[in-house]
């Protein structure tokens, strides 16, 4: 990323006029047992499959798995801390699901700006999270970024 962030009051992301295709933003957390319990009780989430071990044994994932929607929540962290940073707003994401993650798994989210529509104020960035060399999810988000002056 280029150094051009406008952080006058510490909280500003990158305005609109700063971005440009290809950019990208990164975040990276190893999922542990407490992250898996907590996002189940925030969510209301108690699949067995992610709380069971027991149970999710007897599963096509041979173990529990973290829920989906917890590795998902990184690709949040990016665009809303990252890239465009603080004051993006999120519009949409579409996610396709591909390999499970386990406690212990690190899942890298990134963030690829692939097109900037500015009479919009939007940008639309192509999200992927992995574990290693694994793509767990895959997608594309569409933010409203700030203008300068505005």
């Amino acid at each position: 990323m280029t150094d051009t962030k406008q952080n006058l009051s510490g909280l500003d992301g990158y305005y609109l006029e700063d971005l440009s295709v290809g950019m990208t933003g990164v975040y990276a957390k190893t999922i542990t047992d407490t992250d898996i319990v907590m996002f189940a009780g925030i969510s209301g989430d108690t699949n067995p499959v992610h709380l069971n071990q027991e149970y999710a044994a007897a599963t096509m994932f041979k173990g529990r798995i973290a829920h989906g929607m917890l590795s998902a929540g990184f690709i949040s962290t990016v665009l809303g801390t990252r890239l465009p940073g603080p004051g993006a707003i999120y519009i949409s994401q579409t996610l396709k699901f591909k390999a499970p993650v386990r406690v212990g798994d690190t899942v890298v989210a990134r963030a690829t700006i692939t097109e900037i529509v500015p009479e919009k104020k939007r940008v639309t960035l192509k999200t992927v999270c992995t574990v290693g060399e694994t793509v767990v999810i895959d997608g594309e988000a569409v933010v409203m970024v700030p203008v300068r002056g505005s």
